[in-house]
C-alpha cells in the first residue's frame, strides 16, 4: 500500500478521500525542514499547504517519493527544480479557490477605498472621525489587473459589476482573449500610468518578484491603491511602505506576505492607510474542502493510476483524456525500451514522428513516456516523465519530434528512430480497435508483432531454412515459441522476424543463432 504523508491541517475531508482511494495517510502538523526530512523517506506521496516548506534537503530525503501535491495555487515553497532532477511530479489545485480569492480581493478593494478598518477602530474607540475618514467610489475608477488567469478574470468580472474600468496586464493573454472579458489588455507601463487601483494575481517566480519595486512605484499614478492577494514578494514592500508615507500611494491592502507572519515592526504594519489580513484569501470553508478533495483526488491518481493532473512540472492533460491515452503512453514507452535494447554504440538523437488522429493527442506525453522507456532500460538512475527530458539533455542526446496529420495505412502511428555511433534502429507501432499496442514496423520492415514479454529479434538473409532451424533450436532448448511475425524487403533479400517467447532465452542459445549462416543480427529484448 502505498503511503501519503499530510502536513499543515488539510481538511478531514481530503484525508478521508486519500484513505478511501486505498492510500495509507499519516496526517502531522506544519513540519521543520529536519523534522520533514527525518520522515517523509517512508512515503511515495506528500501533501503540504503554504506552512510546510519541502526544499531541496526534503526532496532528496524522499527516496520513495513520487508525488508533492499543493492544497493551493501557489508553489513557492516548494523547490520544484529539485523535484523535476530527481523525478519528482509537483501538482497544485489552481482552480478550487478562484472564487474565494476573487471575493477577498474585492472585500479589500472596498475596505480600502471606504477605509472601512479605520472606521471600525476609531469609533470602536470611542471616536467619531466621520470627516477624517472619506473615502472614494469605485464608480468610474479604473482597476489595473496584473494576471488575468483564472482569479484575475474573476476579479475582472466582479469588478465590471461595480461599473468600474478595467484593464490589464497579462503578457500570455491575446487582446481578443481580454475583449470577451470585457477588458483592455494594455502593456505594462500604460497600467501604471492609469490605473487608480492596481490588485495583483500573477505567480511567484524569478521573472516576477518585486515585479512592483522601487522604480515601478514611481512611475504609478498619484494616488494609486495597491492589493496583493498573490503571493508575498512581488510587491517591494518596503519601498511601498515609502510611497505610502510619502503620499504618492494613497494605500494598500496586503494578504500576502515575504516573511509569513511579518515581523512586529513591519513598516506596512504600522500605517493607517494600509489593509492587511493574514494570509485569508483562500480561507474560506468552501475553498478549503474544494481544495482538499481536488489534491486528494489527484494523488491518488498519480500514485494508484498513473494520471497526472494540475501538474506544474509536467505536460498535464485531464483525467478522461489520461486514459483514452493511456494504451498509446503504454506504445510509446514500450518503444523507447524495444530501442535501448537493439540499439548498439553512443546514442546521440532520437527522432519521433506523430502521423494521423494522434496529432490532435498531447504527443508531448507519448515523447516523455518513450524516453522515460529508452532512458530507464539503460540507466540505473530514477527515470520518469518528470526528469527523462533533462536526463536526455544532460547525456548529449537529441530529441525531435515530427507531426503530420497524414497516416496512409492507420489511423495513428507512432514512429521512433534511435540514432547513435554505430547505426541507427528504428520502430513503428499503433492501437488496435481493441486498445492493444502492436509494433507494425521494425527496422521499416512491415509486420504485426505483440510488444510484450520476451521478444527474440533477428535480421537475416531471406533463404530457406533459417526459420527452422532457430524453431528447432527453441524446441531443444525447451523454449515455447508464443507468436512469430515475419517482414522481409523482398524475396532473397532481407528479412526481420520477430518472436514472442514464454521464457528468455540464454547467453549460449544467443551464440548458437549468431553462429548460424544466414544470420545477420540476435538480440533478445525484455518488454
Amino acid at each position: 500500500m502505498k503511503r501519503v504523508l499530510v502536513t499543515d491541517g488539510l481538511q478531514a475531508v481530503g484525508v478521508d478521500a486519500l484513505r478511501k482511494h486505498g492510500l495509507d495517510v499519516e496526517v502531522v502538523g506544519s513540519l521543520s525542514e529536519r523534522d520533514l526530512a527525518g520522515r517523509v523517506g517512508e512515503f511515495e506521496g506528500l501533501i503540504v499547504r503554504s506552512a510546510t516548506k519541502v526544499t531541496r534537503a526534503v526532496i532528496e530525503a524522499g527516496r520513495r517519493l513520487e508525488v508533492v501535491g499543493r492544497a493551493g495555487a501557489g508553489v513557492d515553497s516548494i523547490d520544484v527544480d529539485a523535484a523535476t532532477e530527481r523525478g519528482v511530479i509537483v501538482m497544485n489545485t489552481p482552480g478550487g479557490n478562484t472564487t474565494a480569492v476573487a471575493e477577498h480581493t474585492l472585500g479589500l478593494l472596498l475596505a480600502l477605498a471606504r477605509r472601512l478598518p479605520a472606521a471600525d477602530v476609531t469609533l470602536k474607540a470611542g471616536r467619531w472621525e466621520k470627516n477624517r475618514l472619506q473615502g472614494v467610489e469605485l464608480f468610474g475608477k479604473t482597476l489595473g489587473i496584473l494576471g488575468l488567469g483564472r482569479i484575475g478574470s474573476e476579479v475582472a468580472r466582479r469588478a465590471l459589476g461595480f461599473r468600474m474600468q478595467v484593464i490589464a496586464y497579462d503578457p500570455y493573454l491575446t487582446g481578443e482573449a481580454a475583449e470577451r472579458l470585457g477588458v483592455a489588455a494594455v502593456e505594462l507601463d500604460e497600467l501604471f500610468a492609469r490605473a487608480d487601483f492596481i490588485t495583483v494575481h500573477t505567480p511567484l517566480t524569478g521573472d516576477t518578484r518585486h515585479l512592483i519595486g522601487e522604480a515601478e512605484l514611481a512611475r504609478l499614478k498619484p494616488g494609486v491603491r495597491i492589493i496583493n492577494c498573490a503571493r508575498g514578494g512581488i510587491v517591494d514592500e518596503l519601498a511601498l511602505a515609502r510611497a505610502i508615507e510619502s503620499g504618492h500611494v494613497a494605500g494598500a491592502a496586503i494578504d500576502v506576505f515575504e516573511q509569513e507572519p511579518p515581523p512586529a515592526d513591519h513598516p506596512l504594519l504600522r500605517l493607517e492607510q494600509v489593509v492587511v489580513t493574514p494570509h485569508l484569501a483562500a480561507a474560506t470553508d468552501e475553498a478549503q474542502a474544494a481544495v482538499a478533495l481536488a489534491i486528494a483526488d489527484q494523488i491518488a491518481d498519480a500514485l494508484l493510476r498513473g494520471i497526472v493532473v494540475n501538474a506544474v512540472n509536467l505536460p498535464t492533460i485531464d483525467a478522461e483524456t489520461s486514459r483514452e491515452h493511456a494504451p498509446y503512453v503504454g506504445l510509446a514507452e514500450k518503444m523507447g525500451r524495444f530501442l535501448a535494447q537493439m540499439a548498439e554504440g553512443r546514442m546521440q538523437e532520437a527522432r519521433l514522428t506523430y502521423s494521423g488522429e494522434i496529432v490532435g493527442r498531447s504527443t508531448a506525453t507519448l515523447t516523455l513516456a518513450f524516453l522515460r522507456g529508452l532512458l530507464g532500460t539503460i540507466l540505473s538512475e530514477h527515470v520518469t516523465d518528470v526528469n527523462a527530458m533533462l536526463i536526455a539533455r544532460a547525456r548529449g542526446l537529441r530529441v525531435t519530434e515530427t507531426s503530420t496529420t497524414e497516416s496512409s495505412d492507420y489511423a495513428s502511428l507512432l514512429s521512433a528512430e534511435l540514432r547513435t555511433n554505430r547505426g541507427a534502429v528504428s520502430v513503428a507501432g499503433t492501437v488496435s480497435f481493441k486498445r492493444e499496442p502492436r509494433f507494425v514496423q521494425v527496422d521499416g520492415f512491415s509486420m504485426e508483432a505483440l510488444p510484450q514479454g520476451w521478444l527474440l529479434v533477428f535480421a537475416n538473409l531471406d533463404v530457406p531454412g533459417v526459420i527452422g532451424r532457430i524453431g528447432t533450436l527453441c524446441g531443444r532448448h525447451g523454449i515455447n515459441i508464443a507468436g512469430m511475425q515475419l517482414g522481409r524487403e523482398r524475396r532473397g533479400g532481407r528479412a526481420v522476424s520477430v518472436l514472442n517467447l514464454d521464457d528468455p532465452m540464454d547467453a549460449a542459445a544467443l551464440q548458437e543463432i549468431r553462429a548460424m549462416p544466414d544470420i545477420v543480427l540476435v538480440k533478445l529484448v525484455k518488454l
